[in-house]
């Protein structure tokens, strides 16, 4: 469960007890706006930052793993070469594509499920402020009686459980966005979605402290 930090931090902030609160992410990364539309929104920041430990790891897997890799291949080159070409044929029956099956259609959502797809509405515009306000990735959604607020610490690392300097960076009326969740999903794989009165949304997943999680979601699928 949160820390009595975090809770007394949103009472704080509410002005009154949360009925219910939990951490959360974006699972994908967030889509490629258009030039104005990103423009016009101040050009902000659309990935989160990262700690120097996987700058660290980048520059291992790049000058130490990937010329490995290379050797390998290499070596398994000059191995097929150095085979008579008749055992190199396919056989009968056999695919020439190397076995991989068929080939797939690579085209993806271009929104990658994160939102509706809209830049224009309230989750497109949200989604273009949303690591802005901090580079942290997590985000603290606070249900209060009339509202839903999100939450975020300004720092770059915070630990969820006892995070205590969040401030608020965006607040809506029930009449404006409600959440929808259902309770009981998998651990690990759990998501719910904020759903705006203009036809947008928003899903978040990647959910905090397991309590704080059943809770949330058992309270808005009610």
């Amino acid at each position: 469960m949160a820390k009595r930090a975090v809770h007394r931090r949103a009472r704080k902030i509410l002005g009154e007890e949360p009925v219910a609160l939990v951490w959360c992410e974006i699972r994908r990364p967030i889509p490629t706006p258009p030039d104005d539309v990103h423009r016009a929104a101040g050009k902000g920041r659309l990935k989160p930052g990262h700690h120097w430990l996987l700058y660290v790891g980048g520059v291992v897997f790049f000058f130490v793993v990937i010329p490995m890799m290379l050797i390998d291949k290499l070596g398994a080159r000059f191995d097929r070469l150095l085979q008579p070409r008749r055992d190199r044929r396919p056989q009968a029956g056999e695919p020439r594509n190397g076995g991989r099956g068929p080939v797939r259609d690579r085209r993806q959502d271009p929104t990658n499920g994160v939102f509706d797809g809209d830049w224009n509405l309230t989750a497109g515009q949200l989604l273009l402020r949303w690591y802005g306000h901090s580079p942290n990735p997590k985000r603290l959604i606070m249900l209060a009686r009339d509202r839903v607020c999100i939450a975020t610490s300004p720092r770059r690392r915070l630990s969820p459980t006892k995070a205590d300097d969040f401030q608020t960076v965006a607040e809506f009326p029930h009449d404006q966005a409600r959440v929808e969740g259902e309770a009981g999903q998998p651990r690990g794989f759990a998501t719910f979605r904020l759903r705006f009165t203009d036809g947008s949304w928003l899903e978040v997943g990647r959910l905090g402290e397991s309590d704080d999680a059943d809770h949330f979601l058992r309270t808005v699928s009610g």
